[in-house]
Parts: structure tokens; C-alpha cells; sequence
């Protein structure tokens, strides 16, 4: 055998030890009711010869010395014992079988106390004892014989998916850190989702009512601030963002070196205005270009999958340039997208004679020329007429005045003038807005992305509602210029939606820390390959009519499997954090429930204060400026026609 034992005989000394308890409490009864089996004349003078003297021995001078030690004998023939294991066995029936045999083997012993006739006496002490002893027998040969299985328990295999994951706090200057509370086989553990380099992308995702901004978003605000970063929010519900900011900023804005300022950019309810296409900081035409393709694209969703189509890259040109034609003229005079607008309204043949009067702009001007000197009105039109569609959409007095003023540059991380910008808009009229704040967007983007300035963090909430241009390249750039950007997003099917699946992968591939409440489909089926897989116990049983046989084994299987995290709950989140080389992070993968202070929040929001109003307006100012805009547009013609005619 493989245990060096010989099983056949360790049996027979089984067998012998519980035969040997019985012949204990055999004897035992025969010397405890002697007088009873004489009145019954069953009594032999050879078993006295052999019984009688044995009452001399220790174990039978008194009647619990032999009782205890048969009880003992039993239980060790029992620890041996084998026998079909069975899984229906219950832990409350062997309690019972015991405890009641345990009673009655010991209680008999009161019988022999009674002044009943002697084989009255015998019949009972014999009768119950042997009950118990019977009792106990089957209830600790059932103990022996239980299938304790935890198959079917574990229902939705929680236990077994378990992992350990980061506990430590790990805190830096630019870190964020969320508490959060995990399950490791079966115990909660408190933890750390230490996000500590947000400059490598963090990616946070969850259907509506996950807690996105309640449980990550506010956070990031407020931690960053506190850690003295410059801020652009794109605020896609005001003012639910813009509000923890201005709290946040009358909290801890005194930890800036530079106090920063605070500018909201809201084209409903104005606040401050700022001129996206200010032209100092186009420097040369390939900003006009981005600018054009960020204000076409984000009016006309659908083209961002067709771009390099002749009727896509015919109205970005057209637009881009006006754009570089007005950045010229006069010093950027008139350089905004207001006047952009009304200029490309103009008829086409005073409009592309003023034009061409700009040669770095001929190339981009030539086709459009061309169509229209060859009478080719249909392409023309095809050409321009969609671009001017798009751009109407634009034409508000209310957006004129925010888009034409210039109430601060957008260089919102320059360390001598540090900035914090909200751009908001409005779930309702979100396509208009979102084009409008996507040209911002654009604009801060090429701004921050620059040596030397103060660090930056870029929140954008309800991300796909926005065209942003180079999303991919600012965050594979920006890391070494301190510019952290998070991105929020309910599924990554809403991403292709509205980036295209080339661009949607490359957003959700590039970024280091992934956030995910709960989520379906595809985006959980790739969750779940990325946070890959681990060592799991499988258990299964095997009964037929003679033997019950379980077996155990590993397997490596998901970590986070797709159904865990399309059934997650509000607050549990599961995701991946990124590390740099002088903090390593070797539990990477997390799956667990941030902890907020819902108490503390709630008191914390009652004592927000409003965001104040910025400027007392009446809508005539507004109106004063739209009409001016026009005028200007005309006075450009009429002076540029007037010129040319001259000259």
C-alpha cells in the first residue's frame, strides 16, 4: 500500500476494537444486574468462574469507568470507519442522534438507583443504555460518512473568482485615490484604487446610474485641485460638474502658488466669453485646418467616418480658408467663427474675389474657382452648399457674443495665469453646443500640450457627445508636458457610434487606467480578456451505489468574467491601474465598491454655494453685437472689393 499499511488487517483491528466495546458493556451489564439474570436463572457457574472475577478490575469497579471506557472503544473503531459518503446527510441530524444517545447512555445510569424489582431494574438500565449506545453508534457513522461539498453553494462562483488586490494607499503629487471595499474568498477587505499616473489616460466607463461622476468624476476634481492642477471640464449637465469645481477651487485654492481663475463657457445662460479662433495663437494654416475639420465634423457626426471624401474634405477646406483668410486681414481683426460664418454667406463671386486676394490660401481656394468659372453650379453647390447649411446652425446672437469676445486666453495651464475652464452645455441642444465646444476643446488642446507649464487636467464627461480631433495623440504626448486626461464614457459601442471602430479602439486600447461600472456586450467581453485570467478551484463530485468519489483541480479561468461585470452594481466598479517605474504596482486588477461618505457629500453639497452671475446682461447688448458682426462682414467686402477695384 502507499501508506506502508496493510488495510485488510487495520480493518480486522477495527472490527476487533468495536467488538471488544461491545464485550465491555456485555460484561458490564451482566455484573450491574447480576441479581436479575439469577432470578431468571441465567446464570452459569462456568461464566461466574470467568465474569465474576473481572469485577475486580478498574474499569468495572464502578459503572461510569465502564461505560466511558466502551464509549471510548466505540469511538475509536468509529474513526476508522468507511462507508458510502452521502451528501443529504444533515450536520442537525447527527447532532441530535448523538446528543440523545450521549443522554440516555449516561442517565440510565439513575435506573440502578430505584427500588424498582431487580429485573424490572435490568430490562431498563440494559434497554436504554443499549439504545443510547445504538444511537451513538449511528450518529457518529453518519458524522464519518457526510459529504460536506460546497458545489451549488457558491452559486454565482464569487468565492472562487475572487483575487487579492492592492490595499496600500499610494499617494503622490499628481495621484488620484478612491477607498474601496473587495471580496477575497468569502471576507470583505478594505482597498485602494490608487490611480497614481494620470497622465498615462484614464478611461471611465458605465451605463447610466453606474455613479460615474459620483463615485470617480468628483473625485478627480477635487483631488486635482487640491493637488494644485490647472483644469479643463467639459461639463455635459450643467452645472452638476462646474458647481463641485467652484467649491472645490473656494476650498483649496489657496494651495496654488498662482491662485487659478475660474471661466465658464455656457452659450445659454452667458458667463464669459473667449474667442476659440484668437488669432495669436494660430500660427500658421495647419491650426486653421484643425479648427475647420473640428467645427465641420462636430456639426455633421456622420462625416467622421467618410473623411477623405471629395463632399467632406471640399467643405473643410472651403471654411479653412475663410478662417486663414480672416486670421490675415487687418491683423486678425475680424478673426472669429462669427465672422466666419457671415463671410462664407457672402455670394460666391464677391466671395472668392475677396479670397484670392490671400495667396497662401489659393491652393485650398482654386477647385471652388474653378467649379464656379466652369459653370459647374451642382458641384459647387455639393461642394460649399453643405458647409454653409452646418455653419447657419450656428447663427445665434447668443453664441455670436460668447464666440466673439475675449475675456481670457486659452493657455489654461501657463504657470503665471493659471486657469480653470468649464465649458457646459445641454443634453437638449447637445449636436450645436457640442460642435462649438469641441472648437475650444481643439483650441486648449494645442495650447497645453507645450513644455514648461503647469499641470493640467483635462475631465471630459459624456466624451462622445464631443468631436474631439487627436484625442489619441494628445494622450500618447501629453504625458511628458503633466497633462492628465479623463475621459467618461457609458459603452464603447456609443464610441464607435460616434468616432468610427478605428478610433474607438485606439481610445479605449492607448489609455493606462480603465474604470468600469457596470457595462454589456462587447465592452464587457473585452474588459474581461484585458484583465485576463487566474488560477480557479473546480470541484465535482461522482456518486453510484457503492462509492462517492469528489475530485479537485485548477483551472485558469477570467478573473472578472463578462456576466460579473454586466450584473455590477451602482458604485462597483472593475478596471486596471497603470504604474511608473519609481512606484510599482504589481495588483494591478481591481474589482470592488468605492467607498464615498454619502453623509458627508450630502452635507457637503447643502453648503455649496451658487456659481455666481458674471456679467448683468440684456439680451439688446446681445443683439447690438450680432448686427455689428454683420456689419463688419459687409464693410470687409465692400473695402476689399473697393481695393481691388482701385488697384
Amino acid at each position: 500500500m502507499q501508506t506502508g499499511e496493510n488495510e485488510q488487517a487495520l480493518r480486522k483491528i477495527i472490527d476487533f476494537t468495536r467488538l471488544l466495546s461491545l464485550g465491555v458493556l456485555l460484561i458490564h451489564f451482566y455484573l450491574s444486574c447480576y441479581p436479575a439474570f439469577m432470578q431468571l436463572g441465567l446464570t452459569k457457574p462456568i461464566i461466574n468462574q470467568v465474569l465474576l472475577p473481572l469485577s475486580k478490575m478498574l474499569i468495572f469497579r464502578q459503572v461510569m469507568y465502564a461505560k466511558v471506557f466502551a464509549l471510548f472503544l466505540l469511538l475509536i473503531s468509529l474513526v476508522g470507519s468507511k462507508g458510502k459518503k452521502d451528501e443529504k446527510i444533515r450536520t442537525k441530524t447527527i447532532i441530535t442522534y448523538c446528543i440523545t444517545g450521549l443522554l440516555l447512555y449516561f442517565i440510565s445510569n439513575l435506573i440502578l438507583t430505584l427500588g424498582y424489582p431487580a429485573y424490572t431494574i435490568a430490562i431498563l438500565y440494559i434497554g436504554l443504555t443499549s439504545l443510547g449506545y445504538i444511537l451513538l453508534l449511528s450518529g457518529v457513522s453518519l458524522l464519518f460518512r457526510m459529504l460536506k461539498l460546497t458545489l451549488g453553494k457558491d452559486i454565482f462562483n464569487k468565492y472562487n473568482e475572487s483575487f487579492p488586490q492592492e490595499e496600500r494607499l499610494l499617494e503622490n503629487e499628481y495621484s488620484i485615490n478612491l477607498p474601496a471595499i473587495y471580496n477575497l474568498k468569502g471576507k470583505s477587505r478594505k482597498s485602494w484604487i490608487n490611480i497614481i499616473n494620470p497622465f498615462r489616460g484614464t478611461l471611465i466607463g458605465g451605463s447610466p446610474g453606474s455613479g460615474k461622476s459620483y463615485f470617480v468624476i468628483r473625485h478627480v476634481i477635487t483631488q486635482h485641485i487640491q493637488k494644485g492642477f490647472t483644469m479643463l471640464v467639459y461639463d455635459f449637465k450643467y452645472d452638476d460638474l462646474s458647481k463641485i469645481v467652484y467649491n472645490a477651487l473656494l476650498k483649496y485654492g489657496h494651495l496654488y502658488k498662482v491662485k487659478p481663475s475660474q471661466y465658464i463657457i455656457n452659450l445659454e445662460q452667458i458667463m464669459h466669453r473667449a474667442n476659440p479662433l484668437e488669432p495669436q495663437t494660430m500660427l500658421d494654416i495647419t491650426d486653421a485646418i484643425d479648427s475647420s475639420r473640428t467645427i465641420m465634423l462636430g456639426l455633421n457626426r456622420e462625416w467622421i467616418k467618410k473623411q477623405g471624401d471629395f463632399f467632406v474634405e471640399s467643405p473643410i477646406n472651403f471654411i479653412t480658408a475663410i478662417m486663414w483668410f480672416l486670421k490675415k486681414y487687418e491683423g486678425g481683426r475680424y478673426c472669429t467663427l462669427p465672422h466666419v460664418i457671415e463671410l462664407a454667406q457672402v455670394e460666391y463671386k464677391e466671395l472668392f474675389e475677396i479670397l484670392l486676394q490671400e495667396p497662401e490660401i489659393e491652393v485650398l481656394i482654386n477647385p471652388f474657382v474653378s467649379a464656379w468659372k466652369n459653370e459647374a453650379y451642382e458641384q459647387l453647390e455639393g461642394q460649399v452648399a453643405s458647409a454653409k447649411i452646418s455653419l447657419a446652425r450656428l447663427s445665434s446672437p447668443q453664441l455670436y457674443y460668447v464666440l466673439s469676445g475675449n475675456d481670457f486666453s486659452l493657455d489654461i495651464n501657463n504657470p503665471e495665469e493659471p486657469k480653470i475652464v468649464c465649458l457646459a452645455n445641454n443634453p437638449v441642444k447637445s449636436q450645436v453646443y457640442g460642435a462649438v465646444l469641441s472648437l475650444y476643446i481643439n483650441r486648449i488642446n494645442k495650447l497645453v500640450n507645450r513644455k514648461n507649464q503647469q499641470k493640467c487636467s483635462m475631465i471630459f464627461d459624456e466624451f462622445p457627445t464631443i468631436y474631439f480631433n487627436g484625442i489619441d495623440n494628445l494622450i500618447a504626448t501629453a504625458r511628458s508636458n503633466k497633462v492628465a486626461v479623463t475621459l467618461a464614457v457609458q459603452d464603447y459601442s456609443q464610441l464607435k457610434k460616434d468616432y468610427g471602430r478605428e478610433q474607438a479602439e485606439v481610445i479605449l486600447n492607448i489609455v493606462g487606467n480603465v474604470i468600469f461600472g457596470q457595462v454589456t456586450g462587447d465592452t464587457a467581453k473585452q474588459l474581461s480578456e484585458r484583465f485576463g485570467k487566474i488560477n480557479q478551484e473546480k470541484e465535482s463530485i461522482t456518486i453510484n451505489s457503492s462509492d462517492t468519489s469528489v475530485s479537485k483541480s485548477t483551472q485558469l479561468d477570467y478573473a472578472i468574467p463578462a456576466s460579473k461585470i454586466s450584473g455590477l452594481s451602482s458604485g462597483e466598479f472593475v478596471g486596471m491601474v497603470a504604474d511608473d517605474p519609481d512606484n510599482k504596482i504589481d495588483l494591478k486588477t481591481f474589482h470592488s465598491a468605492i467607498q464615498n461618505d454619502h453623509d458627508a457629500i450630502k452635507k457637503e453639497e447643502e453648503s455649496y454655494q451658487s456659481i455666481p452671475l458674471i456679467r448683468g446682461l440684456d439680451q439688446a447688448e446681445v443683439l447690438m453685437n450680432y448686427h455689428q458682426i454683420k456689419e463688419d462682414i459687409k464693410e470687409l467686402v465692400l473695402d476689399v472689393l473697393f481695393s481691388n477695384s482701385n488697384g
